[in-house]
């Protein structure tokens, strides 16, 4: 590990219940603000989660405007959009409110809205050079942790996923509200959250950028997690559990956001992309057979993830390693979720397609503890087929 790095992450972080309703306008009046965007889709807008934002902005004589076009995996041409009514209705805020989708576009509305850049420019590290509108971050799912990173990921026509990434997607504010997540279905709670445990553990075991910082919230992100998953889903109205959930996935979104994600992610973003599997469960399926082709590289790491999440404690690294890794692929059947890539529409025809897209995912697969090939991509999507 080098002594030398850096650590960046959102400007400010408010972890308060009932949150995004007054106090959430009068963050917004605090900058002078009056005509802000709230970027999110349709899910929210049924579920009412933005009732309350939208009564304290009318008592405030704050005028938004909501774009609520939002799909998972936003292609470029929803951002787009989105970019071109926040021209138009002369915003001069942006708020991400919904899952990590819904952030994502936010961050690269508020970048366009302002900036002359355009979007297939920056797509890459450290390509934006450009200033953004005020940006507010805020998650109604445990998983992302879009809100505490400086990436922005985008469908492109040509169905690949591409990532911007740089320090102006960080936003001036993210809000974690626990009340936002109560009504999350258990499939919805399941995923999520093991999405945000795959954040902590590619984190924790990056090649690349690896520092104590990302360490110490990795620990903290799977303690909670690990923790509160199966309460959360079992007993959705549980406000403590949803909570730690939520604050988890900060931490691991954090952790990830300084030491990069790997080959869990690069191999589940062509699921995602070629299928429209939701990210969380994308992760999921590919999690067991990445964690356990990283074993031979990442044992020592995978022996400490496991004693924090629950190994027994006379183990030694290789068995407790071996726990660890069994104990993830247990999870997502033991919370019901699909566990088999045939139980999305994927077909054995459509494994040499995958494993050529995730071969594309450079930026991500330089992270991970043990080099992949097109064959070893092959030979992962196969085995969880």
């Amino acid at each position: 590990m080098s002594a030398s790095f850096e650590f960046a992450t959102s400007r400010s972080i408010l972890v308060r219940r009932g949150a995004v309703g007054d106090e959430l306008a009068a963050r917004i009046m605090a900058l002078g603000c009056k005509r802000p965007m709230i970027v999110t889709d349709a899910g929210v807008m049924k579920a009412g989660l933005l009732d309350g934002a939208r009564s304290a902005f009318a008592r405030a004589l704050i005028e938004p405007v909501v774009f609520a076009d939002v799909v998972a995996d936003p292609p470029d041409t929803v951002i787009l959009q989105a970019v071109a009514q926040a021209k138009s209705e002369k915003v001069d805020l942006v708020i991400g409110f919904g899952g990590g989708s819904s952030m994502d576009a936010a961050k690269l509305v508020a970048l366009l809205a302002r900036s002359a850049e355009r979007l297939e420019d920056i797509y890459g590290v450290g390509m934006v050079k450009g200033q953004r509108l005020p940006l507010f971050l805020i998650p109604t799912t445990s998983g992302t942790g879009s809100e505490v990173t400086q990436i922005a990921i985008v469908t492109t026509g040509a169905g690949e996923k591409k990532g911007v990434v740089a320090p102006p997607l960080l936003p001036d504010l993210a809000i974690l509200d626990a009340t936002l997540t109560l009504g999350l279905p258990a499939h919805v709670t399941a995923a999520t959250g093991i999405d945000a445990m795959v954040h902590a553990i590619e984190a924790f075991t990056s090649k690349r950028l690896k520092n104590p910082i990302s360490d110490c919230l990795a620990r903290e992100a799977m303690r909670l997690l690990s923790g509160n998953i199966r309460q959360a889903c079992e007993h959705g109205d549980d406000l403590a559990a949803r909570e730690n959930m939520l604050i988890g996935a900060c931490l691991a979104g954090m952790a990830f956001a300084n030491a990069p994600v790997a080959a869990v992610h690069a191999l589940a973003y062509p699921v995602g992309a070629r299928f429209h599997v939701a990210h969380g469960l994308s992760n999921s399926l590919v999690l067991a057979p990445v964690l356990r082709f990283n074993m031979s590289q990442a044992r020592v790491q995978y022996a400490e993830l496991g004693r924090i999440v629950g190994a027994p404690s006379k183990g030694d690294d290789a068995d407790t390693a071996d726990w660890f890794v069994d104990a993830m692929a247990r999870l997502a059947p033991e919370l019901g979720l699909e566990t088999r890539l045939s139980q999305v529409g994927i077909s054995a025809s459509d494994l040499p397609d995958l494993a050529t897209d995730a071969m594309k995912q450079t930026r991500l697969l330089v992270n991970n503890p043990r080099e992949v090939s097109y064959e070893d991509a092959l030979a992962i999507y196969s085995e969880v087929l």
